[in-house]
C-alpha cells in the first residue's frame, strides 16, 4: 500500500492510495491487472489477487496470480491527471514488479493507454521492457485481439454452458450487466452466434427490450454518447 502525491490540473495536490497484492507465484510470475475505482482497498485486491491464482492455473498459463488498483474514480480526471497518477504509482510499485516476477495489466477503468504509461515509466528506471505489461497498444508489442479476447471468452463459455444445457445460442436470450470493454465483446459474440441479446447495464444505466437489441446500433451510440442509457 502506498501514498500517491498528484499535482492537479489546478495547482493542488491530492493524495491516493495505491495497492499492489502478489497471491501466489508457484506457477511462474505474478500477473493481474491494475484497477483504478473509488472503492478499491487493500483486502478488495487481495481477494482479486488470490482469484487470478485460479484463473491462470484453470487456464494453465505459466503465471501466478496478483492484482493493483488506485482509489480513485478515472472519469473525474483529465488525461495529463491520470498519466501523472498513472506513473506514480509505477515508480512508487517498481521494485516489486519485474517481467521475472510480476506483471501488470488493464483492469476495470484502465486501458492499454495505462498500461502504455506503466511501461513507458517502469522503462526510466530499467531500461525498455515491454514484457512488463500486457494489453499494451500494438505499436508498442500488444497482441492483436487482445482488446475482445476477454470478452469472447466469456461468451464461448456461455456458448458452451448452453449447449450442455440442451439448448442453442438461436434458442437463448442474454443479458449483460457491465457493458464495458469485456461485457460489450462478450455481447456481440453472442448476438454474432445468433443469440437474443435483450438486457445491457453500465454504471450509468441499464436498458431492456424483450425482443432484442441491435448490438450495432448499440455498439455506435455508446461510442457518440458513451452509456447505454442514451440507446
Amino acid at each position: 500500500q502506498v501514498g500517491l502525491p498528484i499535482m492537479m490540473d489546478d495547482g493542488e495536490v491530492r493524495v491516493f492510495k495505491g495497492y499492489r497484492s502478489q497471491h501466489n507465484a508457484s506457477r511462474g510470475p505474478y500477473k493481474g491487472g491494475v484497477r483504478y475505482h473509488p472503492n478499491a482497498d487493500l483486502s478488495h485486491v487481495r481477494a482479486l489477487g488470490m482469484l487470478m491464482t485460479w484463473k491462470t492455473a484453470l487456464a494453465d498459463v505459466p503465471f501466478g496470480g496478483a492484482k493493483g488498483g488506485v482509489a480513485v474514480d478515472p472519469r473525474g480526471l483529465s488525461t495529463q491527471e491520470l498519466n501523472r497518477l498513472t506513473r506514480r504509482y509505477t515508480l512508487s510499485m517498481h521494485h516489486v514488479l519485474g517481467v521475472n516476477r510480476d506483471i501488470a495489466a488493464p483492469d476495470l477503468g484502465t486501458s492499454a493507454q495505462t498500461m502504455a504509461w506503466i511501461m513507458d515509466a517502469y522503462g526510466s528506471i530499467h531500461g525498455h521492457t515491454p514484457g512488463i505489461v500486457t494489453g499494451k497498444p500494438i505499436e508498442l508489442g500488444g497482441s492483436l485481439g487482445r482488446a475482445e479476447a476477454p470478452g469472447r471468452g466469456a461468451a464461448v463459455v456461455g456458448c458452451r454452458a448452453i449447449v450442455d444445457s440442451g439448448s442453442t445460442p438461436e434458442q437463448s436470450t442474454v443479458a449483460v450487466q457491465g457493458y464495458g470493454a469485456v461485457g460489450s465483446s462478450a455481447a456481440r459474440t453472442m448476438f454474432e452466434g445468433g443469440a437474443k441479446v435483450i438486457a445491457v447495464s453500465d454504471v450509468d444505466g441499464a436498458i431492456i427490450n424483450s425482443t432484442g437489441l441491435d448490438i450495432d446500433e448499440l455498439d455506435q451510440i455508446i461510442a457518440e454518447d458513451g452509456c447505454v442509457s442514451d440507446f
